[in-house]
């Protein structure tokens, strides 16, 4: 009938109601913008227990397919937590994907209800797998983590801030602060050390990544903290997921290559990547030691010439030297070309 889907508008069809509603949920600190699609309709809740409670009580009648949202950092923690407790697919995808789906379906406002619509159309599009919430034991150590790097740098900055200092009343100041800094940091490893111990599993991965040479006790906990997947996964899919395979390289400016790293916390780790050549010296730098004392000079300076050089071309055995060598009359004040002598 022709004007039946006019009819329609504004009510549930009975085909659309029996498909699978995939939600989308964009998070903030303080909300939780929802989106049912294909439904059509939107909602907010507090980002509290009371409002996950209400999330669960509109969406717990429907068949739900799967719950799309961002990963935000911490504020997604308890939602991704409470929904899978609920029997709930929730899948937790890569913002920077998020905002190139919603570029490339011709989404370009931004505002909370349209980001939590463009993943639930995500969700059906693509179906990113659901993955379960971390264990509580990683997110705590994770936070720990966290906490002793910055504390790190700030007895860093503090202490060359000192090593400058020319009052005495200022290194003073700074001394007690970087002492108070210091044992901020014992504390923080002895938590540390006490979570590991409370966990077995935690502290057996631990005490294996210690007996790798090179590997401390600082690179171990990035590994343990930050690749929650290791022992589970294959080589390959560790080091893709640490940002040391080479495939999915993108280029950046200047000519430089780099790997598309998932994990910027561990890629930053500087302990961490250092270790890959503490076990073992590399080919360059064995050749090196090994050479005489004269090469090895010459090869030391050689670290800065890595560009490529244009070649000249090469010139014949009669064409080499200078014109004013061969010829002794010729110099820089000759105005006539006088007779050669005799």
């Amino acid at each position: 009938m022709i004007g039946s889907e006019s009819r329609m508008q504004g009510q549930k069809s009975p085909e659309r109601s029996a498909q699978g509603v995939y939600v989308g949920v964009d998070v903030c600190k303080d909300w939780l913008d929802a989106y049912l699609h294909p439904i059509g309709q939107a909602f907010r809740v507090a980002n509290t227990p009371e409002g996950l409670k209400a999330f669960k009580r509109r969406i717990v009648e429907l068949s739900v397919e799967m719950i799309v949202m961002e990963a935000t950092g911490k504020f997604h923690r308890q939602a991704h937590r409470t929904l899978h407790a609920a029997g709930f697919a929730v899948a937790v995808v890569n913002p920077l994907r998020a905002r190139l789906f919603a570029e490339a379906v011709g989404q370009l406002a931004k505002t909370d209800r349209l980001d939590a619509r463009v993943l639930a159309l995500m969700g059906q599009a693509l179906e990113p797998s659901a993955i379960a919430p971390a264990p509580e034991a990683i997110e705590a150590l994770q936070e720990l983590a966290r906490a002793r790097s910055a504390a790190k740098a700030d007895q860093t900055a503090l202490s060359n801030q000192r090593g400058a200092s020319q009052t005495a009343f200022l290194k003073a100041e700074l001394g007690r602060r970087l002492k108070v800094l210091a044992g901020h940091i014992e504390r923080l490893d002895a938590e540390i050390e006490r979570r590991l111990g409370a966990d077995s599993a935690l502290k057996r991965r631990f005490d294996i990544l210690l007996t790798i040479p090179g590997v401390g006790p600082v690179a171990a906990l990035a590994l343990v903290v930050g690749l929650p997947e290791l022992g589970a996964c294959s080589a390959k899919a560790a080091t893709l997921l640490a940002g040391l395979f080479a495939a999915g390289v993108r280029q950046r400016r200047k000519g430089r290559r780099a790997p598309h790293q998932r994990r910027t916390r561990l890629r930053a780790n500087r302990p961490l990547f250092r270790s890959r050549r503490r076990g073992k010296v590399q080919p360059s730098t064995q050749r090196r030691l090994q050479a005489p004392q004269g090469r090895r000079q010459e090869s030391q300076g050689r670290h800065h010439r890595n560009h490529a050089k244009a070649r000249r071309p090469r010139q014949r055995p009669h064409q080499r030297g200078s014109p004013l060598d061969a010829n002794p009359c010729l110099t820089a004040n000759t105005d006539a070309h006088p007779e050669p002598p005799a």
